[in-house]
């Protein structure tokens, strides 16, 4: 039965950096666009995490099993660890024995309560003849559409029935009983619709704002009960563009790299995620849509598969994200097909051959060593663009960073707009001559202004950004800095600025939360 049991205390979790610490990455040539990339290897349950004592990998499958004497006191689950699900086709084969009370599912858009435990919507199915295909609430709403119906759940939790799909037991007779059977889960919006062995099973359209959800985390229930096995294989994920004027910045932080408050990639992207979060997440729909990938590359392979932006704050140089294994090609065709491109602080480098070209092509500009300079200075004598976008509700402003600059900038510069300048104090200009500290053409701009944060809109469409600052977190509890880097992410995601700015306010406690330990 689809019920939601009381969880209980559940020893002997597997680790999540054992289980990510074998990366699933699947070049994107590598799989079929249609049927989605995997996110199961076959052969381990890298990526994924539960209680071993529950899972395992036979045969080419995940394996969730239960006995009489090695029971679970409440529902288990196998959680996918890559990443969140938003919009998405998944499709996967299943199969379920025991008695008939054995019943599974699949969690999609759902909350990690902790110690295995799920709560959110589910693609259900069981060794019984009743609740396969239906749509069900983990510990939420319960039932919200049987097998064979449509339903709409209006904005006061009324449910409405729409037009039937089919009778319940006709479409039962599709499933074949202890044998392995087609799911497949479609999610755009707030419209659901599972289906089973190519029939659509049930469909919701939820409209409930309070109650539903349109991004969560991917799982797989072994449920309460008589004892029972269930097998999962073929597991592949296909994310779809977002519908409804939507948008999706997938933010990337690097791994930790300096002392503490310095280089605070992961604090920083998190931070700038919860603003963004809070003022985009209105209902009915919010504008727009984020997810944060913590730790440098993300292990998901389908990470930016549906992103409108990609916001890198990570170190640069031969070390940046971008340059490993075919990452700067994966990259270069994301940006040729308009996927905004956002670099802070050290990811605004690379070397000039390997990156360099690309990133004008993709920012407009980004530091060069042997060209650019990476002195610490306070700002002086600032200025910021007129009637751009970026800079609505920003006021010039002072703060004491590693502001690189003489940036490497494309020629001709049509289309690049140069958000925030300043005069960098002579003696920034007197260090010795390096591939970061100094050079002739620097020296002998004594007294010229530099830019430090630039906006670029792409002649073919897509949209680049480039800030040389945050070496310092501290700065991120400056507004007016805070103000401009939340614009540039919505713009470079192609969403419109308010008038005003993307407005925020954070605590200190907020600014020091997420801080890599040292």
């Amino acid at each position: 039965m689809p019920h939601p049991s009381p969880a209980g205390h559940r020893p002997g979790m597997l680790a999540a950096g054992m289980l990510m610490c074998v990366a699933l990455f699947v070049a994107p040539a590598a799989c079929n666009a249609e049927q989605g990339t995997p996110i199961f290897d076959g052969t381990s349950l890298a990526g994924w995490e539960g209680r071993p004592d529950f899972w395992r990998v036979e045969d080419g499958a995940i394996v969730g099993e239960t006995t009489a004497e090695k029971p679970t006191k409440g529902n288990t689950f196998l959680i996918w660890r890559q990443g969140l699900v938003d919009d998405f086709e998944l499709t996967l084969q299943y199969r379920i024995t025991g008695t008939p009370a054995a019943n599974s599912g699949i969690q999609y858009r759902s909350r990690d309560l902790g110690d295995s435990v799920v709560g959110g919507y589910q693609a259900d199915f069981e060794a019984g003849p009743t609740y396969s295909g239906i749509v069900y609430e983990e510990r939420g709403r319960g039932i919200l559409c049987q097998r064979g119906q449509r339903a709409t759940i209006a904005a006061d939790g009324g449910k409405h029935a729409g037009e039937p799909i089919g009778d319940t037991a006709e479409l039962q007779k599709t499933i074949r009983p202890d044998d392995w059977n087609d799911y497949r889960i479609v999610a755009r919006g707030p419209l659901l619709q599972h289906f089973i062995n190519g029939r659509l099973m049930s469909e919701v359209l939820d409209e409930q704002a309070d109650k539903r959800s349109l991004q969560g985390i991917l799982a797989l229930q072994l449920h309460a009960g008589p004892p029972m096995k269930v097998e999962f294989k073929d597991i592949r994920l296909k994310r779809l563009k977002l519908a409804d004027g939507r948008r999706k910045l997938v933010l990337v932080a690097g791994k930790p790299s300096h002392g503490r408050g310095e280089h605070e990639h992961r604090a920083g992207v998190m931070l700038a995620e919860k603003c963004l979060d809070a003022h985009f997440g209105g209902e009915p729909l919010p504008r727009l849509v984020t997810e944060t990938y913590t730790g440098g590359w993300p292990a998901d392979p389908t990470a930016f598969d549906n992103a409108d932006a990609i916001f890198f704050f990570a170190d640069g140089g031969d070390g940046h994200p971008v340059l490993q294994s075919n990452r700067l090609a994966q990259v270069d065709a994301l940006a040729r097909r308009g996927v905004g491109i956002a670099c802070l602080h050290y990811a605004v480098e690379v070397p000039k051959e390997n990156g360099g070209p690309e990133f004008l092509e993709w920012l407009g500009g980004y530091f060069e060593p042997h060209w650019s300079v990476n002195p610490h200075w306070t700002l002086a004598d600032t200025q910021l663009a007129e009637g751009h976008p970026i800079v609505r509700g920003v006021k010039p402003f002072v703060t004491n960073d590693e502001w690189y600059y003489h940036m490497r900038f494309r020629d001709p510069p049509e289309g690049l707009t140069l958000i925030l300048t300043a005069v960098p104090p002579d003696d920034t200009r007197q260090r010795p001559d390096g591939p970061h500290s100094n050079n002739p053409t620097v020296r002998n701009g004594k007294g010229g202004r530099e830019a430090l944060a630039w906006a670029y809109e792409r002649p073919a469409g897509g949209r680049g950004f480039g800030c040389t600052g945050a070496h310092f977190h501290r700065n991120w509890a400056n507004d007016d800095f805070r103000t401009m880097m939340l614009n540039a992410l919505a713009w470079t995601a192609g969403l419109d600025v308010p008038e005003g700015g993307i407005t925020s306010s954070v605590s200190a406690e907020e600014v020091a939360a997420n801080l890599d330990p040292k």
